[in-house]
């Protein structure tokens, strides 16, 4: 029988992963009066917290999308009035802007991702989510250079 640390190391992961997916269904549901969808409030708040309007590339890898999915959701925003696509130095390049209309949405995204964050996490004490925090930020960061350290090896076998 597996000890207590290796039942913790073992289901460690997943239950990351199924808080993250539920995390996302509980703020989808509050985020379904405004009319977006999962796919178009992430895509709309990645946009939104970009250092610089991305291009449609970088929003897929940032979303972890195949760039035909990525367009779908793009002409969908784009129709409904949230973005807009304009021509970047590089012509074959568009970056993605929001609109007026779209800074608004992201505002009211926003606002209710904070109520909704305030309300799951108001029983869980400061300090135990400081230490959670620190705990996934260090996994974060060995995962990043586990995936930095893969890159700098497939340039090396080119």
């Amino acid at each position: 029988m597996p000890t207590r640390s290796e039942q913790v190391r073992e289901s460690f992961v997943a239950l990351m992963s199924q808080t993250t997916r539920q995390w996302r269904r509980v703020l989808d549901e509050a985020l379904q009066p405004l009319g977006l969808t999962q796919a178009t409030w992430l895509a709309l708040l990645h946009i939104a917290r970009a250092p610089q309007p991305p291009r449609q590339k970088d929003l897929a890898a940032s979303l972890v999308l195949d760039t035909s999915s990525l367009v779908r959701v793009l002409d969908a925003l784009q129709v409904a009035g949230y973005i807009e696509r304009l021509e970047h130095t590089d012509r074959r390049a568009k970056t993605i802007h929001l609109t007026a209309f779209g800074q608004e949405t992201v505002a009211q995204v926003e606002q209710v991702a904070r109520a909704t964050r305030r309300r799951l996490l108001a029983g869980i004490p400061q300090a135990d989510l400081e230490t959670a925090h620190a705990v996934v930020s260090r996994i974060a960061q060995a995962l990043e250079e586990t995936l930095r350290a893969g890159d700098s090896d497939e340039g090396r076998a080119g």
